[in-house]
């Protein structure tokens, strides 16, 4: 499929500091999302800033989060705070022949606007497994499904992706050129976030009596 065009960033969304490393188009930023297993929820409520990790899920064009009825970020995004929303990849520790060039290499999203609170039960139930889902490919089919006590004992918002841009670096260091010569190593370290063998629950659950 063809990469579709990239929409003119917005002010907050334009790369200005390595502005060539900026990716506005929305298979980049689909992908660093769909590969990302956590996000960070940045937001503000009565002047003070949060910063939330959270697990999360793409359907479509939104982002969607989910916790607890209770949960105070959740709470805050349902009743319309304005949210930044990032993931970053790291896939590489890039090092130079001078410490001030040392670097690296990654993939990050940013994600601006106002959440939704999902009302409906079904795009409600939806969410979830696809949340469980985006941990592990299908798992949502190997499990007991959302009782209506659970669904409404969760909080659940989406975050359209409409305002949104991506940051890649790439490649190996950029020392300066005299510095070439110098005896130090450079290059670079990849870094891959590695699934072990899977642990089986040995647990038989609380006593029934």
């Amino acid at each position: 499929m063809p990469t579709e065009p990239a929409p003119p960033p917005s002010a907050r969304t334009r790369v200005r500091r390595q502005a060539d490393r900026g990716r506005y188009d929305r298979e980049t930023i689909v992908a660093i999302l769909d590969e990302a297993l956590v996000c960070h929820v940045g937001f503000a409520v009565d002047g003070r800033p949060w910063v939330v990790p959270t697990a999360f899920a793409r359907i479509d064009d939104h982002v969607y989060l989910h916790g607890a009825t209770g949960n105070v970020a959740l709470r805050a995004l349902a009743a319309g705070a304005e949210v930044c929303l990032t993931v970053t990849l790291l896939d590489g520790l890039v090092l130079a022949r001078s410490a001030f060039h040392h670097s690296m290499n990654y993939r990050s999203v940013m994600v601006f606007g106002r959440a939704q609170p999902v009302t409906d039960t079904e795009e409600k139930r939806v969410a979830l497994l696809a949340l469980v889902d985006h941990v592990v490919a299908g798992r949502s089919q190997a499990t007991r499904l959302p009782t209506a006590q659970e669904l409404r004992a969760t909080l659940v918002v989406k975050l359209p992706i409409d305002e949104a841009s991506a940051k890649v670096r790439t490649g190996g260091p950029v020392d300066e050129p005299g510095d070439y010569q110098l005896p130090h190593w450079a290059g670079v370290i990849p870094l891959d976030l590695v699934r072990g063998a899977p642990r089986p629950d040995v647990a038989d659950g609380p006593p029934t009596s």
